[in-house]
């Protein structure tokens, strides 16, 4: 495998969660469980199979120290991680105005905080992506219902050609997930987004703009993959029930951050066992199982 381009993430876990309402009244949205583990540990996890270290969590005024509380400064997990305030969910593009002193001169991923995905060979998946130097990678999940989503069709040879956002008569069943790959240029392109009817700024203006540059690329999220977004009570009830019956099925927990940060080698075995021995019997079993080859 090339060498990774991409260094820094950003994990956006803004807004107001309305469509969770009356469970966001006090709690942001991504702080909620998702069967056993904190919404945004999914998230997060997915940033890490990509081999990135350097996370910046954005959210609003009111949630972010819970963060703080829930992950500190990611030390435990070999990460580094930072904070920054959302004043108002002006659209997605804002995250890079916002972590712009964060990502400096690298390339970023950005994930919304609501998106699982669940798959064999996921993280070959997004090491494709990240040996990109340049450009901006999506991945599309195939959907019955694209009218909901940004949608992105494709010509014969599989190269992306036109985008559309919640098409009223879709060309594509391609939605665009809440997973993107940019090169540093994505900063001074955000910028220039102009907002949409809706009154905010659109990332589908700024994938545009790499396809209009020929440097968007597609990696599809096949049959037998599962791309989840949590955001409303039954998309919330029905992300549990999956991960509760792959983990108890398989015996396997999906997301288990500590876990991921050993496979990766962030952290080392003693690390781990010192990260499992004051935890409650279950999961304390989990990671100590996994020293045991």
């Amino acid at each position: 495998m090339s060498e990774s381009h991409y260094r820094k993430g950003i994990i956006l876990a803004g807004g107001a969660g309305s469509r969770l309402y009356p469970l966001t009244v006090s709690v942001s949205k991504q702080l909620l469980p998702v069967y056993d583990k904190p919404m945004i540990y999914y998230p997060l996890s997915t940033l890490m199979l990509a081999g990135i270290r350097q996370i910046l969590v954005v959210s609003s005024p009111e949630h972010v120290a819970g963060y703080e509380r829930l992950l500190g400064d990611g030390g435990r997990l070999g990460l580094q991680i930072q904070y920054a305030v959302q004043p108002r969910p002006d659209g997605l593009p804002q995250a890079f105005d916002i972590g712009r002193e964060f990502i400096a001169e690298d390339n970023v991923a950005l994930i919304l905080g609501d998106n699982i995905f669940f798959g064999q060979s996921f993280q070959m998946t997004l090491e494709a992506a990240a040996v990109r130097p340049e450009g901006a990678t999506i991945f599309t999940y195939r959907v019955r219902n694209p009218q909901r989503y940004g949608v992105v069709e494709m010509d014969a040879d599989e190269k992306p050609v036109a985008l559309a956002e919640k098409p009223s008569s879709p060309r594509s069943n391609l939605a665009v997930t809440g997973l993107y790959f940019f090169d540093n240029e994505v900063v001074d392109i955000a910028a220039q987004v102009t907002p949409s009817a809706r009154g905010e700024t659109e990332i589908i203006d700024v994938i545009a703009a790499y396809l209009e540059r020929g440097r968007l690329f597609v990696e599809g999220l096949g049959r037998g993959f599962a791309w989840l977004d949590t955001g409303t009570h039954d998309s919330l009830l029905q992300g549990s029930n999956f991960i509760a019956a792959i983990e108890k099925r398989q015996g396997l927990k999906i997301a288990c951050v500590e876990e991921v940060a050993y496979l990766k080698g962030f952290i080392s075995g003693d690390e781990l066992r010192a990260l499992a021995e004051p935890l409650d019997e279950e999961y304390r079993h989990y990671l100590l199982s996994l020293l045991d080859g």
